[in-house]
């Protein structure tokens, strides 16, 4: 008893398994904007000697880098919440600072506060925007 369909209704059948529908739509791949800061004396660095900016529910960190792409590093402490609601926040940090223009040559540590959990994502990129301003 074999069926051509993985959820067993029929080829043209709604299914939650997304096989097959998956395929189109496939989102592209993003351009790399900046890479990851990811060691922790480097973090530990930049919020030593960067300048500090704050703008609603972030606070970003900026020193001069290493030559190339920019360095970003996210941080959300246990303050903003449990680990989920910390994840989603860095995950939308991530991608407000993908839609703002980082400046090459810098490191970047961003900090999210509890007021970012809840904001509507256009004023994350509005406050990111005006705290990279702030660092230029």
């Amino acid at each position: 008893m074999g069926s051509d369909s993985a959820c067993g209704r029929g080829p043209d059948a709604p299914c939650s398994n997304g096989g097959a529908s998956r395929a189109a739509g496939v989102s592209l791949p993003r351009a790399i904007t900046y890479v990851s800061l990811r060691s922790g004396s480097e973090v530990r660095r930049v919020r030593r000697v960067g300048t500090r900016h704050r703008s609603g529910g972030i606070v970003v960190f900026a020193a001069a880098g290493e030559s190339g792409p920019p360095r970003v590093a996210f941080v959300a402490g246990r303050s903003v919440g449990n680990a989920v609601r910390r994840n989603r926040v860095k995950r939308r940090l991530r991608e407000a600072i993908r839609r703002v223009a980082v400046a090459a040559g810098f490191d970047y540590v961003v900090v999210a506060t509890a007021t970012a959990v809840d904001a509507p994502f256009d004023e994350m990129v509005t406050w990111a925007r005006i705290a990279l301003a702030e660092g230029d």
